[in-house]
C-alpha cells in the first residue's frame, strides 16, 4: 500500500507493475530495486543501458534580462560562459562557501536573447533551493518551477544507440549539451552528461506523457528498469557526490575537491558567495579533504564509520561507503585530515569495534565513458 504522506512521481504505476521495491526516498515513494536485484541492475548498466526514474528531482526555469550575470551572483561557476545549448555542473553557496546544493544548468539551445536559464536539483534540497533563489534573486529574475514534469536517466554504453532509434539527432550531442527534440510528436528536452560515470541522457517530457515514453525506452531490448540501489553503487564507482552525505552546507567547494567548478574568472572577480574563505583556501589548502578509499578486503566501511592512521589517530569520518560490483571490492569516500589525503596513505576505517585497513585511493574508481564527440 502507498504512504499518504509520501509523493509518487509520474512512473508510480508502472514502476509497481514492474514488481519495484518502493521506499520512501526524499519525501517521495521510490524504486530501490527490481526483481533482478541491485548488482544485476548495476552490471546492466555498465554493460548495456538502464532506465532510471529521476522525476523526483527539481526542474525550474530562470527568466529575466542577464540572467546568467545574476545567476552568478549565488554560484561560482562560469554561468555566462554558457554558449546555448550547453550545459554546467556547479553549485548554490551561502555567505559562508558552504554548499547548499549541487546542481545542473543548461542555456537552451534556442535561447539567443541569453535570457532563460534551465535548472535541475537535488530532490531532497528543491524547496531549499527554489526559496533561496526567490530570495535572493527575486525582483530581476523570475523562477518558474516545473513540478508536473517527469525526468527520465538513460545511461549506459548503449544509450546513445536506444535514444538515436528515438531521435537520430539526440545521438549526436556531447557530453554537457542540451536539446529540444519531437519525438511522435511530444516534445523531448534532452540533455547528455550521467549521474553514473557512463554515456547517458536525460529526458524531460510531461508527467502525461512519462509512462508511455518509459516503457518505449524499456521496449528496446537493451534496455533495463534501473532503480536507486544501483543508482548509488554507479555513482560511488564514479566517485560522484551525493548531497547531504559527501558534501552540505557545512562543506566549501575546496574540501569537497570540487575546486574545479569554480571557473579562472570568478576566482579573479572574488565576486561568488564565501569567495574570501573559499580563496584563502585554495591558497593555503584546507585543513580537510575529501578522498576515495579502498578497502582490503570485501566488506564495506559505511557512512559515519571514524576513519584512524595505523596508529589509531582519529582523522575523519566516511561519508559514502559500498560494494563495488565492476571492482568486486569495497570502496568509499570520505573526509580526512589534509596530511592523510595522499594516493595510498594506509588508514583504518572501524566497523562495529574492528579496524578494516584501507587506502586513499584516487576517484573516479570506475574510469567515465562520457561521450565528448569522435
Amino acid at each position: 500500500m502507498h504512504d499518504p504522506g509520501l509523493k509518487t512521481t509520474p512512473l508510480h504505476g508502472l514502476h509497481r507493475e514492474l514488481g519495484a521495491r518502493l521506499v520512501p526516498f526524499a519525501g517521495y515513494e521510490m524504486p530501490v530495486q527490481y526483481q533482478n536485484g541491485i548488482i544485476a541492475e548495476h552490471t546492466h548498466t555498465r554493460s548495456a543501458a538502464g532506465l532510471f526514474d529521476v522525476s523526483h528531482m527539481g526542474q525550474a526555469q530562470l527568466a529575466g534580462p542577464r540572467v546568467a550575470e545574476a545567476l552568478e551572483t549565488v554560484v561560482p561557476g562560469d554561468i555566462a560562459g554558457l554558449a546555448p545549448g550547453a550545459m554546467r555542473y556547479t553549485l548554490l553557496l551561502n555567505a559562508n562557501g558552504g554548499i547548499i546544493d549541487d546542481l545542473m544548468v543548461t542555456r537552451p539551445a534556442d535561447d539567443q536573447a541569453g535570457d532563460r536559464l534551465m535548472l535541475v536539483v537535488n530532490a531532497a534540497r528543491k524547496d531549499v533551493d527554489f526559496a533561496d533563489l526567490t530570495e535572493r534573486l527575486g525582483g530581476r529574475i523570475a523562477l518558474e518551477r516545473y513540478e508536473e514534469k517527469a525526468l527520465l536517466a538513460l545511461q549506459g554504453p548503449q544509450a546513445a544507440a536506444v535514444v538515436g532509434r528515438f531521435a537520430p539527432d539526440a545521438a549526436k550531442l556531447t557530453f554537457m549539451t542540451a536539446q529540444v527534440f519531437s519525438v511522435g510528436g511530444v516534445e523531448w528536452q534532452v540533455s547528455r552528461s550521467g549521474y553514473t560515470g557512463e554515456d547517458g541522457f536525460e529526458i524531460s517530457v510531461s508527467g502525461e506523457h512519462a509512462t508511455d515514453v518509459a516503457q518505449a525506452l524499456l521496449a528496446a531490448p537493451e534496455v533495463e528498469a534501473i532503480g536507486l540501489g544501483a543508482r548509488d553503487s554507479l555513482r560511488l564507482e564514479a566517485g560522484l557526490c551525493l548531497y547531504g552525505h559527501d558534501i552540505g552546507e557545512q562543506t566549501t567547494p575546496v574540501e569537497a575537491s570540487l575546486t574545479w567548478t569554480i571557473a579562472k574568472r570568478r576566482r579573479a572577480a572574488a565576486d561568488f558567495p564565501g569567495a574570501e574563505r573559499i580563496l584563502r583556501q585554495i591558497e593555503e589548502g584546507p585543513a580537510r579533504r575529501r578522498i576515495g578509499f579502498k578497502l582490503e578486503g570485501r566488506s564495506p566501511a559505511r557512512e559515519d564509520a571514524e576513519i584512524e592512521t595505523p596508529d589509531g589517530a582519529a582523522v575523519g569520518r566516511v561519508t559514502s561507503g559500498g560494494f563495488g560490483p565492476t571492482l568486486k571490492a569495497a570502496i568509499g569516500m570520505g573526509y580526512v585530515d589534509a596530511a592523510c589525503r595522499a594516493p595510498d596513505t594506509a588508514l583504518n576505517f572501524i566497523v562495529r569495534g574492528r579496524k578494516l585497513p584501507g587506502r586513499v585511493a584516487k576517484t573516479p574508481f570506475v574510469p567515465a565513458n562520457y561521450y565528448r564527440g569522435d
